[in-house]
């Protein structure tokens, strides 16, 4: 193929993208557009992105910084016998206090004077209910997940070498996340210690300090102008950009809410050849095959008015920049429209369920494994192949004999192509089907008696089944 056909093939491949990319956008589906292409809404137009000093805070110590190795497990050691073994370690993170909670402590009472056994249902509520910062800790484990990120950017640089990690995020008993982590090779506590206590989270959004407009009466959509305004004067709310341009106007502007790890950070070593690693895997996946609501019991009347409380907290949070619980605080989210609901995003930070955990239980590094995406996605059919009994053994590819078929890219015009939504329909069967043959064979393999398949499967389908595996 010669330049100039090359250039016609790109060319065609990029129109057919365009093509794509302006159905996508016809149906309403939700989901960013690739990018380097052109963009048919015009909301979508504007990709300017603020950019805001890196600066480091004064308030945190400063942290070494080295050129990253590209290695990803730690050191080798020898031992007296002349066995080489390479250790792993097992680090827990933890939020920030709110509060002094109800706890049993080692050799000192609690905080309320008393000494606490195992089972007492003040376990992991507030000593003061009234003077816990309830709004802090449901901002806090919104933005966790960023908190987490930062860490490991910060634990790289510095030690100086591509820390792999695995594990898992569950709430405490006073119901703040806090995550468990097997990391490939050892660090000094030292340095795990001051990473932590080094790394923070600035959220700069618009300030969100307190209520403007209470759920039962919010700001109202006005259609004519297609803007929400005040329930009372039917002024316009500052716009997504507006509120952020006042915060990029003022030069003593503070971020919204600064997220920091507690003072508790433990950390130990595990060795391949010690009792520790079946218990330490188990911790791990215990997690893992749990959703979040099954992490914690609530048992008693405190629990589960400390539960409330927080949930309550969580429903008025703002969760991300579109979130309709901005207009609470007196602010249109990020394009804004009329059918939002204050107090009622479907976020799954927002859900009694979750108080704050959102889809990001399981955290793996990219290279914790030393495998690609091809290959665990080969790994997984492999799997579903052994539950069903399906044994097909593919041929050896002649390399010397022509291919039968000739593929192609189909074109947006091809009359043999069906419509969009007709694809959509047959994938999402295609997949209620699969996975009902999956669930069957899963109750074949474990002798449970058989259940209302096609049922779980429509369930697991959308997102909204059984998280325990």
């Amino acid at each position: 193929m010669d330049s100039d056909d090359r250039a016609a093939e790109i060319d065609r491949i990029d129109s057919a993208i365009n093509a794509v990319e302006q159905e996508i956008a016809a149906e309403g589906l939700r989901g960013s557009i690739a990018p380097g292409h052109s963009r048919t809404n015009d909301d979508d137009a504007d990709t300017t992105r603020r950019v805001r000093s890196t600066k480091r805070r004064q308030d945190v110590p400063d942290l070494p910084r080295q050129k990253v190795e590209p290695r990803t497990v730690g050191r080798t050691y020898t031992g007296s016998d002349g066995v080489e073994h390479r250790p792993s370690m097992w680090l827990t993170l933890t939020l920030d206090s709110y509060g002094p909670v109800h706890s049993v402590h080692q050799g000192r009472p609690c905080s309320c004077r008393r000494w606490h056994t195992s089972d007492d249902p003040l376990l992991g509520t507030p000593v003061d209910p009234a003077r816990y910062d309830y709004r802090r800790a449901a901002w806090d484990a919104v933005h966790f997940p960023r908190l987490l990120d930062r860490y490991w950017q910060n634990l790289r640089r510095a030690v100086g070498w591509n820390v792999q990690y695995a594990g898992c995020v569950e709430p405490q008993r006073r119901l703040a996340p806090h995550a468990h982590f097997a990391i490939r090779g050892t660090i000094p506590r030292a340095t795990l210690e001051l990473v932590a206590k080094a790394t923070y989270h600035q959220v700069w959004w618009p300030a969100a300090d307190r209520l403007r407009y209470p759920i039962d009466r919010p700001p109202t959509w006005n259609a004519d102008a297609e803007t929400w305004v005040d329930p009372d004067t039917g002024r316009p709310l500052p716009s997504w950009d507006e509120a952020l341009d006042a915060i990029d106007d003022d030069p003593d502007a503070e971020p919204a809410h600064l997220v920091r790890f507690g003072a508790q950070v433990k950390a130990k070593g595990v060795d391949s050849s010690s009792a520790d690693v079946e218990r330490t895997i188990g911790y791990i996946t215990k997690y893992v095959t749990k959703s979040a609501a099954d992490c914690h019991q609530v048992t008693s009347d405190p629990q589960r008015q400390h539960l409330d409380r927080l949930w309550h907290e969580l429903r008025v949070t703002p969760c991300s920049e579109r979130c309709s619980n901005w207009l609470l605080y007196g602010v249109q989210p990020k394009k804004a429209h009329g059918r939002l609901r204050p107090g009622h995003c479907k976020g799954r930070v927002h859900q009694k369920t979750t108080l704050g955990i959102g889809g990001r239980r399981v955290l793996v590094s990219r290279d914790w494994s030393g495998k690609t995406l091809a290959d665990h996605r080969a790994d997984a059919h492999a799997w579903v192949k052994a539950l069903l009994g399906i044994t097909t053994e593919e041929p050896e590819p002649d390399t010397e004999a022509k291919p039968a078929v000739a593929w192609e890219m189909a074109r947006h015009d091809d009359p043999d192509l069906p419509a969009l939504e007709h694809r959509l329909l047959r994938a999402i069967s295609e997949r209620i089907h699969r996975r009902g043959q999956l669930n069957a064979a899963r109750q074949q393999a474990s002798g449970d008696p058989p259940g209302d398949v096609s049922a779980t499967a429509a369930t697991d389908s959308d997102g909204e089944g059984d998280t325990c595996g």
